[in-house]
């Protein structure tokens, strides 16, 4: 079994707190509850929220109903919390009223879920992401050459746990459709204001054949007939329900660099491959810059959430055509990278390395990109 990095995630619970755990369906937050029940010495209760019962009970925010749900355990666990209304005020009364009690609950959408414990749970919670395989946890059960030797497949085939594990290219193939179908775009067109599903999904796809450039909302409105407003709310929901990321420009001190303008990556590859039916080769692809920056940069993220490296994320480009893929912010520090598949020589940008006291640049590609991956604090 390979061990995910917040495993085993008893250590992080706390009497009389909430421990909520994002991430998409099928990266593992169920197989992590789990391993907690199979190990713990508490006396629990485990549900799901997507139980009828269990939303009217503590959505009633009714103090003795809840309390006789409780009972006498000491660990409550609810799977797919989203589901359960006002789960965030129900919640409050369970930490607030029961001394003791340890709670975890996870969620699939960090829109929903998010917007209902936020307030009710202020200084009452702890929050995880739970991405697919990360680099950084693989590294603990393979070997860094074993790693580097499938990178073409996490190119193509991401690293959702079913699929990684999965023997074949049919296999991966048929799985990533199911996630795609059946559970990443079922989960967000069931999101808050979504009416238009096939607007929603035929945005996807264009931000699939977007990824590294710059997406301009004005553009994306006109080709998909829709108001920008609408385009903006539907990337907020996409990126909310764990589909895509976005990075804004850097605008500090140079005269003529872009400002206002995103990109978006994908939290998977073999999602965004999955969205537009592209399983080809690594050496017959055009697009192979494109999934090169995509992969180091969700890497990168993993990463540094993983080990709570706190820090502010660009990317860097002026109006004549200088450019740096990601530059990170930290304690006042700018560490940029160019990203390259090949070892193609990169000119230094001067102007940037000028512009910004105390920077340094890289270029990573296929031959170097190791430790930027799992870079420890």
């Amino acid at each position: 079994m390979i061990k995910r990095f917040f495993s085993p995630i008893e250590a992080l619970l706390s009497p009389n707190k909430v421990l909520v755990i994002y991430g998409p369906r099928r990266v593992g937050k169920t197989t992590l509850l789990k391993e907690l029940l199979d190990s713990t010495s508490l006396k629990y209760r485990f549900d799901s929220g997507e139980n009828i019962r269990v939303q009217e009970i503590i959505s009633s925010t009714d103090f003795e109903k809840i309390k006789e749900y409780v009972g006498e355990n000491e660990l409550l666990v609810i799977d797919e919390a989203q589901q359960i209304p006002n789960v965030g005020r129900g919640l409050k009364i369970i930490v607030d009223q029961i001394p003791g009690i340890k709670v975890v609950v996870t969620g699939s959408s960090s829109f929903e879920l998010f917007n209902q414990v936020g307030e009710p749970l202020v200084g009452r919670k702890k929050t995880i992401t739970l991405f697919p395989f990360a680099q950084l946890e693989l590294e603990k059960t393979y070997s860094a050459f074993d790693l580097k030797n499938r990178l073409e497949e996490f190119l193509i085939f991401g690293s959702y746990p079913d699929v990684f594990l999965a023997k074949t290219k049919q296999e991966k193939t048929v799985l990533l459709g199911e996630i795609v179908d059946s559970y990443l775009l079922k989960d967000v067109l069931a999101l808050d204001g979504v009416k238009k599903s096939r607007t929603l999904v035929d945005l996807v796809k264009l931000l699939a054949l977007q990824i590294g450039n710059e997406v301009s909302l004005n553009e994306l409105a006109r080709q998909l007939n829709a108001n920008v407003r609408t385009i903006e709310k539907y990337l907020d929901i996409l990126e909310k329900g764990f589909v895509i990321v976005s990075l804004a420009t850097l605008k500090r001190n140079v005269r003529n660099e872009i400002r206002g303008k995103r990109k978006y990556y994908f939290f998977d590859l073999g999602v965004r491959n999955a969205l537009l039916s592209q399983f080809g080769e690594i050496a017959l692809r055009s697009d192979i810059g494109a999934l090169w920056e995509n992969f180091l940069f969700i890497e990168r993220l993993k990463s540094c959430n993983y080990q709570g490296i706190s820090t502010n994320r660009y990317f860097w480009r002026t109006y004549d055509q200088k450019e740096i893929d990601l530059v990170e912010e930290r304690d006042g520090k700018f560490f940029a990278w160019e990203f390259k598949w090949k070892k193609d020589k990169v000119k230094e940008p001067k102007e940037f390395l000028k512009n910004y006291a105390a920077s340094q640049f890289q270029v990573v590609n296929k031959e170097n990109y190791w430790k930027f991956l799992i870079e420890e604090k």
